[in-house]
Order: structure tokens, then sequence, then C-alpha cells
């Protein structure tokens, strides 16, 4: 397996990031799952060949083997006018979606939400490589479909019909990332941002230009905590010409990698550990999002937001993704200093007892 470093010239004398080719398999033929970072996507989760053992060593139930193991999928858009978000889960128990459209200019949120029993007209895709999903019914269907790594997303709704596919430079690096999980579990992450978006998209009848629009996607499955909790921050945008992608998050994936990363014009950026400080009882309030290491130091202003409150026998979820604007500045892994000023972007507080 071949290896390279990204390294940190901006903190002398840190040992630099090793990252790996991925596995074609994430579970390997011992049943452990593959850690680290990986140059790519992983082809296969592979969940039935882990060795689930509970936490006193026992194998766990297929009960628990089924039930405990999550995966969602979520992708944003920002055009000139308009943000567009579309999320697809499955926690075993039931699956979920959502897609909003945020107008900027007028800030008015148009939103639609799907909740369906376990059996229900849903399915999210497999591998993060290639696969089918989807969840239907309502006021309107919404498929994700991966071919050989390229996103495709179609909304059919009343306000809103998309048909997009998400671009990556002919040599970015998405995120991707494998973290022990909890005690017994495991976390399989993938995300890139800074991507250019081909298709179409209406809004009430109204073609919109994508000529300028990105997009970021996220990935993410496993068998994760029960009571699961993350902040999260993501930009998909333009400064002086150059393409800049950011992905954020403190929760999830910390059990000694991190999911934070920088794209500049495709090129990837690994970052270190960040701290989200806002209140939770006052979110409309700003957000700060810094680095002990003095690379990150932004804040956000929210502007508008989706929410929601799900208190159910076996399950709970406190959601909320904020719409706004960050200004501040990212140092990346050359030691370039990049200056953010009102640039729109997504926040997110989530717990979840799943």
């Amino acid at each position: 397996m071949t290896e390279k470093s990204e390294g940190n010239p901006t903190q002398p004398g840190k040992a630099p990031l090793q990252t790996q080719k991925p596995p074609e398999s994430l579970i390997d033929n011992r049943g452990r799952p593959c850690f680290g970072y990986f140059d790519g996507p992983v082809t296969y989760m592979a969940p039935d060949r882990f060795d689930y053992r509970n936490v006193m060593d026992k194998p766990a139930s297929a009960w628990s083997r089924h039930f405990h193991y999550k995966q969602f999928q979520f992708v944003s858009v920002v055009t000139r006018g308009y943000v567009l978000g579309m999320a697809l889960a499955d926690i075993r128990y039931l699956g979920s979606g959502f897609a909003y459209l945020l107008d900027i200019r007028a800030n008015r949120l148009t939103e639609i939400n799907w909740l369906k029993p376990k059996g229900g007209d849903y399915r999210t895709t497999p591998s993060p490589v290639t696969g089918q999903g989807h969840i239907r019914g309502g006021k309107g269907d919404l498929n994700f479909s991966i071919e050989d790594g390229r996103w495709r997303v179609r909304l059919d709704s009343e306000a809103v019909r998309a048909d997009i596919s998400l671009e990556a430079p002919a040599l970015g690096l998405p995120l991707a990332i494998c973290n022990p999980t909890g005690y017994n579990g495991w976390t399989y992450t993938q995300k890139h941002n800074g991507l250019q978006v081909t298709g179409l998209l209406e809004v009430e009848g109204e073609r919109v230009s994508l000529d300028s629009a990105l997009a970021g996607y996220d990935f993410s499955a496993g068998y994760m905590r029960r009571d699961t909790s993350w902040r999260w921050a993501s930009i998909n945008g333009e400064v002086d010409g150059n393409t800049l992608g950011l992905n954020l998050a403190a929760g999830v994936n910390e059990t000694g990698l991190n999911e934070n990363a920088f794209w500049f014009n495709g090129e990837r950026h690994l970052l270190g550990p960040v701290q989200f400080e806002f209140e939770r009882l006052n979110p409309d309030s700003p957000w700060r999002i810094y680095s002990l290491d003095g690379r990150i130091e932004l804040s956000f202003h929210p502007r508008n937001r989706r929410e929601e409150k799900l208190n159910l026998w076996l399950l709970r979820s406190n959601f909320r993704q904020f719409i706004g604007h960050f200004s501040g500045r990212i140092i990346d892994g050359n030691g370039h200093c990049h200056q953010l000023n009102n640039l729109v972007g997504l926040t997110e507080d989530h717990y979840a007892r799943w």
C-alpha cells in the first residue's frame, strides 16, 4: 500500500499527516475496519463482513448488526440567488429526507420533508462509488445516483425541480476517512466541496443559471454511537476568481483523525481539529469557529435555518441547519492565508438518539 503525506508547514516540527490508497472494501478479511485518511473513495462499506461485538466482547446479535448501522447522504448547491440542500438518511427504524431552497435575496425558505416507516419507499446508496438511492411520496420525489464516483441528484416537487450532476476536478481528492467510534463501532465519512455543477434547476417554473454554481456532498455510514451529536460548517464559494471548499466538524470523527479539510481550486488541504462556539438557546446569534493552531479563525452569521425536533419512543432528533455568511481566514497546507468576507455557507447543530 502506497502512502503519502499532507504536511503542515505552518507548524514546524509537527509530523505530517499520512494518507493511504483506499482499500476496495472497508472491512478486511479478518472482519476489521481499515482506519485512516484515504486518497479516494472506498468502494464497499461491507458491513456484513464486520466482526461486530458487544461491549462484553460477545458477537453482536443479528438485531444489533442490522439496527445499529446508520447511513446518510447530503448535497448542497449554492448559486448566485439560491441555496439548495437535499438529504436522505436510513437509520434502520425509519427513513427520512428533506429538501429546501433558500431565496438568498428574499431570505425565504421553502422546504419538503419525508419520514417513512421501515419498509417504506426509501433507500440509500450502499456505496460512495456506485448505487441508487431515493425517497418518494408526499409532495415530491428525491433521487440520488452515484456512478463511478460521480454524483447526480434529482428533485421533483411542485416548487423546485432539479436534475444536477457534481463535477470534481480531474486530480481533486475528496476527504475520505474511517475512524473508530465509541467502544466497538466505526464511522466512514466522505465529503467533497467546491465542486462544479451541471444540469437543470427550476424554481416555480423558471430556469436558474448554474454557470457559477458550486456544490458539496457528504456520504457517511457506520456503527455510530447510540447518542450522537455534532457541529458542522460547510462552504462552497468563490473568492477573487478562485474556487474554495471547506468542511469542518466536531463530535463524530475525532478518534485520532478528524474530518476537517479545505479545497483551493480543487487541491485538498487537511486541517487540524476545530472548536465551535455558539449559543444553542439563541440560534440567531453569531458563531465562532477556530483552531488552536491559529490556521482557522471564522465568524458565521446565520440568516435562516431548517430545523426539526423529533421525540419518539426509540428515536430523538434535535436538528438545526443554518444558512448564513462566513468571514475570517483560513491558512492552507502551503502556508497561504485565504481571507473570507461574507461568503455564503452552512452550519449545523445536531443531536440524535438512534
